[in-house]
């Protein structure tokens, strides 16, 4: 069985719960390997919010 790894970060400029379910919806992800911060990064831009680091 593979481990499961759970990274939370925070996210500025969401108004709203609809906001906030989109960049979920968008982020959550099953990898076989740990995510670069530079590819949640740039998901995090592109949805039109900002990556404020880790939790």
């Amino acid at each position: 069985m593979t481990a499961v790894t759970e990274t939370v970060y925070k996210v500025t400029g969401m108004t709203c719960g609809h906001c906030e379910g989109a960049v979920t919806a968008e982020l959550t992800v099953v990898s076989a390997a740990p995510l670069a911060e530079a590819d949640v990064r740039a998901a995090v831009d592109e949805a039109g919010y900002e990556l404020a680091g880790q939790v």
